[in-house]
């Protein structure tokens, strides 16, 4: 398994980084392209949101690409598709070229994280998945601990070559994905059984661990595609997830535009306002992982993932209320929320990841990410409405922590009494379910 996990996790960390740069760099140009092309908070949000859409509505159709086609097949598609749409920004003119090609790159981009999802359930066993998880969504506050900083400096070539700033950004940073989606079917193995980098004896041994599981959930839940879809779990667990991702990219999209607030400490400079925007995710990156261990070795996904989502209202509610009065001490709660919100993704996704099989696991895991990114539509929307009507980051970040704290209640709720929220529980079930064949002879 760590030949395993060298093999696979580092690419998919690598990948997901420079898809989080693509999609968040928009916070970045935000100020620079409102000025040059005129766009309201309202209309920030909204491009900054359409994205999902494009996204929600791709999203189960390209994971059944991906099960269908394969991970070197479908990844690669995905990856220069988005990286020429993100380079594509730079063209943007107005409100409607801003909506169509934030639009199309969600739908280009629609599918990598839910398909990264199903990967990880033909290589990994559930009880390892969680940590595994902890390391890949890492990727986030590390793309924005890097992205912040390179934005930032980016940002400085206004004018070179007669362009924007903004403009040489999204191109320079949407090339990456090019370049690897060309490489990526010499990068990827689709299935164990092909995994020609590992011997004869460790390739049979993980064929043979992955297929028992594989037989323990057909026993309860393993449905095929289509009938995924109608699974109330997948339904509960996107609603959750939607909860979840308005902090994320509500905080994401908007959180250099709060801090670029604080002119004391960021001036004018963009590159400043970059290495400010880092701190809150370079804080939260070494407590993803070990609250993801934490979670994989008491076996309660369920707890840790609410525990980390209370954190990050807190952190919200308290940069809210402290914004007026000490930029320090909001950054510090933005750096709490942060941690919080990025500590939650790895137990929350490992539960829904734990419940589905094959086919089951890429209709299920899509129509849960599906609607999880709705969320990532209606916070950019909502906050930039509130912004533009109060001018009050106050009720903005308000609303945010009230989205993640009702997350936290509803899914501790939801999953604390269920096999994927409490290992132990998962793991009576699995052996009752094996040994109901010798009840019944």
């Amino acid at each position: 398994m760590r030949k395993v996990r060298r093999r696979i996790v580092p690419l998919m960390v690598l990948l997901y980084v420079i898809a989080y740069i693509d999609r968040n760099n928009v916070g970045f140009a935000k100020p620079y392209m409102s000025e040059d092309l005129g766009l309201s908070n309202a209309a920030y949000g909204f491009g900054a949101g359409v994205f999902f859409i494009g996204y929600v509505l791709m999203e189960v159709p390209s994971n059944a690409g991906m099960y269908r086609f394969g991970a070197r097949r479908w990844i690669a598609r995905i990856l220069i598709s988005w990286g020429m749409l993100a380079c594509a920004m730079a063209l943007v003119t107005g409100e409607t070229s801003f909506y169509v090609i934030r639009f199309l790159l969600g739908a280009a981009e629609a599918g990598f994280f839910p398909a990264v999802l199903f990967y990880f359930t033909l290589w990994f066993p559930a009880q390892q998945r969680v940590s595994v998880l902890g390391l890949f969504v890492m990727a986030q506050p590390v793309a924005n601990a890097v992205g912040s900083p390179l934005s930032g400096l980016l940002l400085t070539l206004e004018g070179w070559g007669g362009w924007h700033g903004w403009q040489w950004m999204y191109v320079i940073e949407g090339l990456p994905a090019v370049v690897i989606g060309l490489l990526a079917p010499r990068l990827l193995t689709d299935r164990p059984s092909e995994a020609t980098w590992l011997n004869s004896d460790e390739r049979a041994w993980l064929v043979r661990t992955m297929d028992v599981e594989f037989a323990a959930k057909s026993v309860s839940s393993l449905h095929p595609f289509w009938t995924a879809l109608k699974d109330p779990r997948a339904w509960t667990y996107g609603a959750l997830n939607c909860g979840m991702a308005c902090g994320i990219y509500g905080l994401g999209l908007w959180l250099p535009t709060i801090v670029a607030g604080m002119r004391e400490y960021s001036g004018s400079s963009s590159t400043a306002l970059g290495l400010l925007v880092m701190i809150p995710y370079a804080v939260a990156i070494p407590f993803v992982y070990h609250w993801a261990r934490r979670a994989e070795r008491t076996g309660l996904r369920a707890l840790h993932a609410s525990v980390s989502l209370g954190v990050a209202a807190f952190g919200l509610l308290g940069a809210g209320y402290l914004l007026s009065i000490s930029p320090v001490l909001a950054l510090t709660f933005l750096s709490i929320a942060a941690t919080g919100i990025y500590s939650a993704i790895g137990p929350f996704l490992s539960m829904p990841s734990a419940l589905y099989a094959g086919a089951a696991a890429a209709a299920g895991l899509g129509l849960m990410n599906s609607l999880g990114n709705i969320g990532g539509f209606v916070a950019p929307l909502v906050v930039g409405m509130i912004k533009d009507h109060t001018h009050n980051d106050q009720i903005a970040l308000t609303f945010l922590a009230t989205c993640l704290a009702v997350t936290a209640v509803c899914t501790y709720l939801f999953a604390r009494r269920r096999p994927e929220g409490d290992a132990g529980i998962e793991a009576a079930s699995i052996q009752a379910a094996a040994r109901q064949p010798e009840i019944s002879a």
